[in-house]
């Protein structure tokens, strides 16, 4: 995906926080996003993803700013009917101008955020690898075919955060933030607090 400002991408605002790498799976009912599935298929081109700050996904909605962009890998007919959908998270983004379609399509001028660079893993937060390699197994299909960089801080963080059982409001704040860093002394802290004290310490 180029950089800078791009025009015309379909927006999905949803009660989810896409990660750059990780995996979103849709059920599609509403036409208006059935036809924008449609299309992103057709062109081969992303939608955005957008956290919703006030509003539900079937009515109005107001959003945050930063997002990121989605790609489909696959998709299927429901017993139900429904189309499923999987996609993968490409780059973040900001959101510049939106506007509505007649269906009811939002579609926004976009800012591509440039990604961060890949950074080892410092050797101080080696548990948090050993703790995402002890999961991501149990996480089923979606996690299956995910490309796993597990001595890379960014992708590491990112998985991380996305299985989190934290506020979304929190993972928007890890989403918009660029400082790898800042994120893995974070999450060390986040998990230390599930984790409790140890003992004789």
């Amino acid at each position: 995906m180029p950089l800078g400002l791009i025009v015309d991408v379909p927006l999905f605002p949803l009660r989810t926080v896409l990660f750059p790498g990780g995996p979103l799976p849709l059920r599609i009912f509403e036409s208006r996003y059935i036809d924008m599935i449609s299309q992103c298929m057709k062109s081969d081109s992303p939608f955005g993803v957008l956290l919703i700050r006030d509003g539900n996904e079937a009515g109005p909605a107001t959003t945050h700013e930063v997002g990121t962009l989605a790609t489909i890998t696959d998709w299927y007919q429901g017993s139900d009917g429904l189309l499923g959908v999987t996609a993968v998270g490409g780059s973040r983004f900001r959101l510049v101008s939106g506007r509505q379609q007649a269906n009811g399509l939002n579609i926004g001028e976009i800012d591509v955020i440039p990604p961060e660079p890949a950074m080892p893993l410092p050797s101080e937060y080696a548990s948090l690898r050993k703790i995402l390699e002890g999961v991501l197994d149990d996480l089923g299909r979606l996690y299956e075919s995910l490309e796993r960089r597990f001595d890379d801080a960014v992708w590491v963080t990112y998985r991380l955060v996305e299985i989190l059982p934290i506020e979304l409001e929190e993972k928007q704040q890890f989403l918009e933030s660029c400082d790898t860093l800042a994120r893995l002394k974070l999450i060390d802290e986040l998990l230390n607090t599930v984790r409790g004290p140890v003992k004789g310490s």
